[in-house]
């Protein structure tokens, strides 16, 4: 198995050959990256795989593609780097290649592990319980998830420092994250060169699906975390406790988040089905994948878990939707959804590098 090292030194073979052809110029911001640079450092190459969206227009664009002797593959070189730069950033590093090779097995065994041991817990739930509180507790709850989330975050802002050390370091400006969170809401960079799409699924047919895909998996995870967040204040900060109506925050954010991230999740595994694994990492297809269907079974579990109140499934649903949330948290750092940690860290150090003038992303 290559290893980092040999991947880099061909990222860069094939970076050099980019510059010198430019007829790629404007695609993506990878491009004006790498041709604002003469030589590529090793933090160089970790930059530009990170800025990759894999859209794929790059190499269906190319004229020094196999069967050609440079046999240019850029998206693959760059997706090959990217995913050993999370690995060799990650920490702990101890569980840095657990997801990769059998990131489903991994995952329906954790989330069963944990159903079983919710539902078990419901044996100590509270006799005056209300709403999924008259299943578990609110204090076990808040103490297992709260380290459960707050845990993934710390090893995740780790690895990002060891990432931007490699990149180059520098300082952090506000007007510079403000254009990478600009981009990553439009995700401009998965509409092509010329606004028309990327190559993802169907070689060189444009098409606005992954990033129309993107954006209802982004937006929905964002509503998400809207929705709990307003549970927390409701809680906490005005002392209303769950269940909450329809019409409440929770419901009005989280319902509709969640329908989107199902959407989302749903329509990147058929794409991901549709495109030809060998201009991505194809070692790690199998992880990727099962990260999308992991993240697809906690939005549609937790709808599930809404539309069955009131009923007898309630029970065995919440230890379901409680295991599938545990185990996305805890395998963050490690698996695919790590990718949009460095994706902002790796715009936000674009934006910085350009000229004046020139930081909109």
């Amino acid at each position: 198995m290559p290893t980092l090292t040999d991947l880099i030194d061909e990222g860069r073979r094939q970076a050099e050959i980019c510059n010198a052809c430019r007829y790629c110029e404007g695609y993506c911001s990878v491009f004006p990256a790498l041709h604002r640079l003469r030589a590529f450092s090793d933090g160089d190459v970790t930059q530009l795989a990170n800025l990759c969206h894999n859209c794929r227009g790059c190499y269906y664009a190319c004229q020094y593609t196999a069967p050609h002797e440079f046999d240019l593959n850029l998206p693959r070189a760059l997706a090959e780097v990217r995913q050993e730069s999370w690995k060799a950033h990650a920490w702990p590093k101890g569980f840095a290649r657990l997801f990769d090779h059998s990131g489903l097995v991994m995952s329906v065994g954790l989330v069963l592990g944990f159903a079983v041991l919710f539902a078990l817990a419901q044996a100590l739930r509270p006799a005056d319980g209300a709403g999924f509180y008259a299943y578990m507790s609110h204090g076990l709850m808040v103490a297992i998830f709260t380290p459960a989330f707050l845990l993934p975050l710390a090893a995740l802002a780790v690895s990002l420092r060891g990432y931007w050390r490699t990149v180059g370091d520098g300082p952090l400006r506000w007007t510079d994250i403000a254009a990478a969170i600009g981009s990553a809401g439009r995700m401009r960079n998965l509409a092509g060169g010329h606004g028309d799409g990327c190559n993802f699924e169907d070689e060189d047919r444009f098409s606005q699906a992954r990033r129309h895909f993107h954006q209802a998996t982004l937006y929905g995870f964002l509503l998400c975390f809207a929705s709990t967040t307003s549970g927390v204040v409701l809680h906490y900060g005005f002392g209303i406790e769950a269940p909450y109506g329809l019409f409440s925050a929770p419901k009005l954010l989280g319902v509709p988040g969640g329908v989107l991230l199902c959407i989302g999740t749903a329509g990147l595994a058929w794409l991901k089905t549709k495109a030809d694994p060998n201009l991505g990492a194809p070692a790690l297809w199998g992880g990727e994948m099962a990260f999308i269907l992991l993240l697809f079974f906690v939005s549609a579990s937790g709808l599930a878990l809404y539309a069955a109140t009131g009923t007898s499934a309630v029970s065995w649903l919440l230890a379901l939707h409680l295991g599938a949330v545990l185990t996305f948290f805890l395998v963050t750092p490690y698996s695919k959804m790590a990718h949009g940690f460095y994706r902002m860290a790796a715009l936000t150090k674009e934006a910085s590098a350009r000229p004046k003038g020139q930081r909109t992303l």
